[in-house]
């Protein structure tokens, strides 16, 4: 099963390489590094180039900040591949060995447990270890929002994950509505992400676990001013006669009837 997924261009526990690649139109190949290349052979600009060459890439940017590889030096050149993580569960450790579980233990990514016997998997509401482990896995991570004026609500936080739409204040935001992210002007930030409690923060601030977060939108005159409004306004009209239009046509179509 593993095989098959690499194959079909899916990394398990692995992260992407640590290289900026662009594709221009014109200028050819530009190679640089800022650490030393000792898995690309004794002239890594000239693997490189013969990689890129390969797959009819003629003029690009190619920054190495780390010592790649061949092979991952292929998938930025294909750049298509999906990065998951992956946890592998062990069922029914209590029909082996002590010395074969601790075998099965000690691999990596690797979790041991007995479904019938509640080793380390519990009931669904119970916190257990591979709840604990898929948690951190997932790159989960509990958000709290509050309303101005208001006790935040600790009751149903927004989970944010860092291996999808990330963990910052705009996924936040896209995360309850795009309308609030395209509206946002500031975040006042509670937690272990703020130097002080509240700091002002901006779209790009990395939250962590259980912070508390107010956002703040731009006023009526904000809004005005910006440069998009216009088109936004025309956009919102253009939605709402579309939808009415199709609304009476629905409507005299059922009258025909």
């Amino acid at each position: 099963l593993e095989n098959e997924l690499e194959s079909v261009g899916i990394r398990l526990n692995q992260r992407p390489p640590d290289v900026t690649f662009k594709k221009k139109k014109t200028g050819g190949i530009k190679f640089a590094s800022t650490v030393k290349l000792t898995k690309l052979g004794p002239d890594p600009e000239k693997v490189a180039t013969q990689i890129m060459r390969e797959y009819k890439i003629s003029n690009a940017d190619l920054l190495c900040r780390e010592d790649i590889s061949v092979d991952e030096l292929v998938d930025v050149c294909v750049g298509n591949r999906q990065y998951k993580p992956c946890l592998y569960f062990y069922n029914k450790i209590d029909t082996i060995t002590i010395e074969e579980v601790d075998q099965l233990a000690r691999m990596p990514h690797s979790i041991v447990g007995s479904v019938y016997n509640k080793y380390n998997v519990g009931e669904p509401e119970e916190d257990d270890l591979i709840k604990r482990e898929m948690w951190k896995y997932l790159g989960l991570t509990r958000i709290y929002t509050k309303r101005k004026g208001q006790q935040p609500d600790l009751t149903e936080p927004v989970i944010l994950s860092q291996i999808r739409k990330g963990t910052t204040v705009k996924s936040l935001c896209l995360n309850v509505s795009t309308q609030l992210a395209r509206d946002f002007n500031y975040a006042l930030v509670w937690g272990k992400s703020a130097k002080h409690s509240p700091q002002r923060c901006g779209l790009n601030h990395n939250l962590r676990d259980e912070d508390v977060v107010q956002i703040v939108t731009k006023t009526n005159k904000q809004q005005r001013e910006d440069k998009q409004y216009n088109a936004m306004v025309q956009g919102f009209s253009d939605k709402y006669h579309a939808k009415k239009l199709e609304a009476k046509k629905k409507k005299q179509g059922r009258l025909r009837r």
